[in-house]
């Protein structure tokens, strides 16, 4: 891979951890509504138990992405800043890196 293509996968990395952080602060609070609701049925339970589980995968995948940046950053062999200024502003917004 040459060093654009890495610098774009870079950029979409970044795309990735955002929207995955977005998500586990929204799945985060989901989990708090359920917990105050305090509803004693075994649905609300359930509901509950599928919120944590679902926000456990989000860290996870977010762990993982947050390492392919790691690899991609260690490819590059470069600082990130200088790096990004570029990309940034091409692929902000884009629907093919989301």
């Amino acid at each position: 891979m040459d060093r654009d293509e890495e610098t774009r996968h870079l950029v979409a990395a970044d795309l990735h951890i955002a929207k995955l952080k977005q998500h586990i602060v929204s799945q985060r609070s989901v989990i708090i509504k359920l917990r105050l609701a305090n509803a004693p049925t075994q649905t609300a339970r359930s509901t509950l138990e599928t919120a944590r589980s679902m926000l456990s995968a989000l860290e996870g995948s977010l762990r993982v992405f947050e390492r392919h940046r790691e690899l991609i950053l260690h490819k590059l062999g470069t600082n990130e800043g200088a790096l990004l200024r570029p990309f940034a502003s091409a692929c902000r917004g884009s629907a093919a890196l989301a």
